[in-house]
């Protein structure tokens, strides 16, 4: 198996990883999810927003959740939020859409996590490349990052605006 800078990353912390290289390209998230033998809730994007202020943080949201803006606005005291684009993805972590992680990062950046993402015991996040994973055990992730948990989900019953 070849070796990734999130693997890298990974073994340097000591956490217990498996890479799952894809055999044909990622076409949705339940294709890499039956691939890599879990459920969609087990997959972890990570998305990258750029603030108002230049600034750049991280959003883990497991599985098919949407974020919702007006709920990040508001944990983070901003008034205005963008997605970044593929060209700042890029820049900032080093990675390309669709492979980026929170592990393996030039500089560290404020990590946000939707509190979903601590459910599943077992998840499955970005490996740095394209149509790739890697497999890990939730309490190893929420041990080695800092991450701000909270609900940034969209459509969450009992959890106020969209």
């Amino acid at each position: 198996m070849p070796s990734t800078p999130v693997t890298l990353a990974l073994d340097a912390l000591g956490i217990l990883h498996r890479l799952h290289v894809h055999e044909k390209p990622v076409r949705s998230l339940d294709q890499a999810a039956e691939e890599r033998g879990l459920d969609p809730s087990q997959i972890v994007r990570t998305l990258v927003f750029r603030l108002e202020d230049g600034s750049v943080v991280l959003v883990l949201m497991a599985g098919p959740g949407q974020v919702s803006w007006p709920k990040l606005r508001r944990h983070l005291g901003v008034r205005r939020i963008a997605s970044a684009t593929a060209e700042e993805v890029q820049q900032v972590t080093g990675y390309e859409p669709g492979a980026v992680s929170p592990f393996g990062l030039p500089r560290p950046l404020r990590l946000l996590a939707d509190r979903s993402l601590v459910a599943p015991e077992v998840l499955s996040l970005g490996a740095g490349i394209r149509n790739a994973g890697v497999i890990l055990q939730r309490d190893d992730l929420l041990r080695a990052l800092t991450l701000e948990i909270g609900d940034f989900a969209e459509g969450r019953p009992g959890s106020g605006a969209p």
